[in-house]
């Protein structure tokens, strides 16, 4: 898998193998031989892999696309899956979303909208707190008090 992912990821980050040898400091036979499976990058040229293509670790060796079709996203980005709108405009968020945001029952949320972007769900108590330390620093810059 991580072979493949190698090859998906370079190419979405548009390097051709001789480019990405360059930024690792490896040959471009070398690079071919972890796309063709043939070998497996070190812990070392592995971390630097990731770093070079903008990806977790984690996701350059275990991301499957098969089912999603969908490339590897970038580092910090995320692809959950799909849910369903019910009748009534609810939507369950998957669990592992949840528990990596620290989604909680009774939790508020702040649904925001974009018609070019989409949308986007953010916890209401990070989305004030990040609010508040912006206004915070504004009113420090402009020597204004609350």
């Amino acid at each position: 898998m991580i072979g493949t992912n190698i090859q998906s990821r370079r190419k979405v980050c548009k390097l051709t193998q001789e480019e990405l040898a360059e930024r690792l400091g490896v040959s471009r036979q070398t690079v071919a031989k972890w796309e063709s499976g043939e070998t497996m990058p070190d812990l070392g040229n592995g971390a630097a892999l990731a770093d070079v293509l903008d990806v977790s670790l984690d996701e350059l060796i275990g991301y499957d696309p098969r089912g999603t079709m969908l490339p590897m996203p970038p580092k910090g980005k995320h692809l959950f899956g799909t849910v369903t709108v019910g009748e009534r405009g609810q939507v369950v968020i998957p669990k592992q979303a949840r528990d990596l945001f620290g989604i909680q029952p009774g939790d508020a949320l702040i649904v925001f909208g974009d018609e070019e972007q989409g949308i986007a769900i953010a916890k209401a108590d990070d989305f004030m707190e990040r609010v508040s330390v912006l206004i915070d620093h504004m009113d420090a810059g402009s020597g204004l008090r609350r």
